[in-house]
């Protein structure tokens, strides 16, 4: 059985990785079990012997990809790890991003440090009101708390049920009326005018973006992965079946949540005219440099020839000036171009077809986007071109 031995000065002048081999995984990788051990030098090779023994009268098991031992010395940062390797992949990038911020900014130095079966629900609860006294959000909160219970379960079942779940039965802190972050409002019919007319005068892209979102409600990066395929400025419709997400290096094209978000939407007059002035523009680009718009090129996209995606923060930042230039409240942002679309629907259209429009998995959702006051997809998309018209 080999076994190896090398200081680690960066751990401390007495450290000593120790590592032993363990033999081949099913994909015939080699793989060791390592240890730091501080002591004399002396003392590392007794060690390292002692571990060679242990490993030779070891049943004869195949090691696998993750040698971490799940027990009584796990820690938070143990099962958070574990998770990421054997689960994230699932979630969405714009998910794992949000996830790897919380885990490095408020829980990797902290609780993350502590040992699983140590922790009581009271340690738990203790940590996210010590977050929340720290100005932290109700919602980042409440995700850091998802990320701690989902970890830890799962770390329960890695371990064959022997560790814990001290998240299970904790509770978050409450929030007072005035404590609690603003809420995202609609912006008025005028403002959203207003929003567009700057536009205009600035760049025909942005101008076609900000329309073809406030007209139809859709999200973000819905609107960045909108193809020429996609649109019919003769029936005046626009189809929705992808999204753009920021990912670490770029972006990437996704499917939609849910089946709720497949769906064509009915666009009205005015929203046709200006991505065909768009359009008209970007021909005479193309045109230029011998290029030719196609059915699979992005309507929004940054550069020529258009086969690149544009990425959803480069219209967040733009927004954010435009709403300057525009002279327009700063709690209006561009995911508000959403809550203005499902409010002023409320009048004119059902909660069902409201849904099915703003691509809802469920009619709850409406609750959410909604600022209350109290064929319909044609009509609706018609109301709303009125309103963002000039006239």
């Amino acid at each position: 059985m080999a076994g190896s031995i090398r200081p680690r000065p960066e751990k401390g002048a007495d450290a000593f990785e120790l590592r032993v081999y363990l033999g081949r995984d099913a994909d015939g990788k080699v793989r060791h079990r390592t240890r730091v051990f501080h002591g004399t030098r002396r003392q590392a090779e007794r060690e390292l012997a002692r571990m060679v023994v242990v490993q030779e009268q070891a049943p004869a098991v195949l090691a696998t990809r993750d040698d971490r031992a799940w027990g009584a010395r796990t820690t938070i940062n143990d099962a958070i790890s574990g998770w990421k390797e054997n689960g994230w992949n699932d979630l969405s990038p714009s998910t794992t991003r949000r996830y790897a911020s919380i885990w490095a900014t408020h829980i990797r130095e902290e609780i993350g440090r502590r040992v699983i079966a140590s922790l009581s629900p009271y340690d738990v609860e203790l940590y996210l009101r010590g977050l929340k006294n720290k100005g932290l959000s109700e919602a980042s909160v409440r995700h850091t708390r998802a990320i701690l219970h989902r970890s830890c379960r799962l770390a329960r079942k890695w371990s064959g049920n022997a560790l814990p779940n001290p998240v299970a039965d904790t509770e978050l802190p409450e929030w007072k009326l005035v404590e609690r972050a603003h809420e995202v409002r609609a912006p008025s019919a005028e403002e959203v005018r207003r929003l567009i007319r700057t536009a205009r005068g600035l760049d025909r892209r942005l101008a076609a973006f900000v329309r073809l979102v406030a007209a139809t409600g859709i999200r973000r990066g819905e609107a960045c992965a909108v193809r020429w395929g996609d649109l019919d400025l003769e029936s005046c419709t626009a189809r929705v079946d992808e999204s753009i997400v920021a990912v670490e290096g770029g972006v990437s094209v996704k499917g939609p949540k849910s089946r709720a978000g497949i769906r064509t939407l009915a666009i009205d007059t005015g929203t046709a005219e200006e991505i065909r002035a768009w359009r008209d523009e970007v021909a005479k680009l193309a045109r230029a440099i011998d290029e030719e718009l196609a059915a699979d090129h992005f309507v929004f996209a940054a550069d020529l020839p258009a086969t690149s995606p544009p990425h959803p923060d480069s219209f967040t930042h733009a927004f954010g000036k435009l709403r300057v230039l525009a002279g327009v409240a700063a709690d209006v942002h561009l995911h508000s171009l959403r809550h203005f679309q499902a409010t002023v629907l409320d009048p004119v259209i059902s909660e069902a077809q409201k849904q099915s429009r703003l691509g809802w998995s469920t009619v709850h959702m409406a609750r959410h986007y909604t600022d209350r006051i109290g064929d319909e997809d044609r009509r609706g998309a018609d109301h709303v071109g009125a309103l963002l018209d000039d006239a």
